[in-house]
């Protein structure tokens, strides 16, 4: 009798709790507020960002995964606000249905599968913006608890993540079909 690996079967769980799992709305309301409040902080320490940002002032984009979905538009400051529109000029759509094959292309470096939809100048400009705005978790820490204990934290959980990474590869190699020929 074959064993499964316990990662599959937490795999195989989480897919399952996140088909039939729907909060209150109100949970998914707030959350999606900080969630934008989230994105427009790390806008606001990318002075370029705001300006290709505000370039596309009053576009509308959507986004969409399974069930959730946040529409958001550009505003005149370059930041994004939420919006409840029919339409959109932009619609990117995660086509990866596992939170976990998310997690996994994250903890690699690439970005998830998403299909897009609408105009092709401002696709252009979120790509940009995924390609090089980041958030400096370290700088906003040291505000926090200072320069030393903010960096020693940010060593140790790029340690970490380079530790899930090589991790993960070693689990994708381990389990990877052979091409030898057997004799």
């Amino acid at each position: 009798m074959a064993t499964q690996s316990p990662f599959s079967l937490a795999a195989q769980a989480l897919q399952q709790f996140g088909t039939s799992f729907k909060p209150p709305e109100w949970v998914m309301d707030e959350s999606l507020n900080r969630v934008v409040l989230f994105l427009n902080h790390v806008l606001m320490q990318e002075p370029e960002a705001m300006r290709r940002l505000a370039r596309q002032k009053g576009q509308r984009i959507a986004l969409q995964w399974q069930k959730f979905s946040l529409q958001l538009s550009p505003t005149p400051a370059g930041l994004l606000e939420r919006v409840q529109v029919d339409g959109f000029d932009l619609r990117l759509t995660v086509t990866d249905e596992s939170p976990l094959d998310i997690a996994s292309a994250l903890m690699r470096g690439n970005k998830p599968s998403v299909r897009v939809e609408g105009d092709v100048q401002l696709a252009a400009e979120v790509n940009w913006l995924i390609d090089h705005v980041r958030w400096d978790a370290e700088e906003d820490l040291a505000r926090l608890i200072g320069d030393a204990p903010a960096h020693t934290l940010a060593q140790w959980a790029r340690s970490a993540i380079a530790a899930l990474q090589k991790f993960a590869a070693q689990r994708r190699t381990s389990s990877a079909p052979s091409d030898k020929a057997t004799s």
